[in-house]
């Protein structure tokens, strides 16, 4: 377990694991992934707002989608309200029995008997300097670190509930709603729909949101914000800007967080660089 920067050491929240699975788990899966990325193209399992671990469809193509929608509210004047959703454990709470019933329904028999023997009866154990743990039995979640991890999460969420007016954008366990109208109680009211059928949606299949952690912002060049929405019945916090996928995205699209924030990044691995360049050696 790797420590995470600032974070209290007695805190077992605190890590950041490094699993190490077995080689011939890991060969299998890399031949079992490209038959089974065949069946889930032809099938159109995973929707297209769906991106993250499939071809062509990375970070950039993510951020350039929800980005063109927010420039068309600003070119008609419109308020664009989104809702950045923050979920828990994302891969270590996954539903074994709801995922493999997705898998049973959507996936040919043969391949439901071979996943179902992948994650059944999978045990872990922790290492911490020379203490190891016992073993446990894995009862939730994907393997860490798995090449079939991503894709089994990809499956798993793919029913995510979509509503009429709103755009959903997901990339693995970032999840955005955005909803645009003239009147911004009436963004957040459509907003609001969506987030009612994501609430129930998450229940059922036993996934956990992190409120305090998601985010609104109101896009917009105009100066109202559209009121405030709920998920599972907890006020969402209001900002003028989300972090997503590693990009600031603030209320006029503007890019001075982002901007700020990556040169004062490249300022501080300038100066780790300092001891190479030689104490005479001037940086302009």
């Amino acid at each position: 377990m790797i420590l995470k920067p600032g974070k209290a050491p007695e805190e077992t929240s605190s890590y950041r694991p490094i699993s190490l699975l077995p080689v011939f788990s890991k060969v299998m899966e890399i031949l079992f992934l490209k038959r089974l990325n065949t069946v889930i193209a032809e099938n159109k399992i995973i929707p297209e707002h769906h991106f993250g671990f499939r071809k062509n469809n990375d970070t950039i193509e993510q951020v350039h989608r929800l980005v063109e929608e927010i420039h068309k509210a600003f070119e008609s004047r419109k308020y664009y309200g989104a809702a950045f959703l923050a979920i828990s454990q994302a891969f270590d709470r996954v539903w074994h029995i709801g995922l493999m019933y997705k898998i049973k329904n959507q996936l040919p028999i043969n391949y439901y008997i071979l996943l179902k023997s992948y994650l059944a009866d999978r045990f872990f154990c922790v290492r911490q300097g020379e203490e190891i743990t016992k073993l446990h039995r894995a009862h939730a979640g994907v393997p860490q670190g798995s090449v079939l991890g991503p894709i089994l999460y990809l499956v798993f969420t793919a029913d995510l509930p979509t509503t009429d007016g709103v755009v959903i954008g997901t990339f693995t366990d970032d999840t955005t709603a955005l909803s645009t109208h003239d009147e911004p109680a009436q963004a957040s009211n459509m907003l609001q729909r969506s987030l009612n059928s994501i609430t129930e949606w998450l229940a059922t299949w036993r996934i956990k949101a992190n409120e305090p952690k998601s985010v609104q912002v109101t896009f917009t060049t105009r100066g109202d914000t559209c009121p405030p929405v709920k998920l599972n019945g907890v006020q969402i916090p209001q900002a003028n800007e989300a972090r997503y996928l590693g990009l600031y995205l603030d209320r006029r699209l503007t890019w001075r967080k982002h901007v700020f924030t990556k040169r004062k990044a490249l300022g501080i691995q300038l100066i780790k660089m300092y001891w190479m360049l030689g104490k005479n050696h001037s940086c302009q």
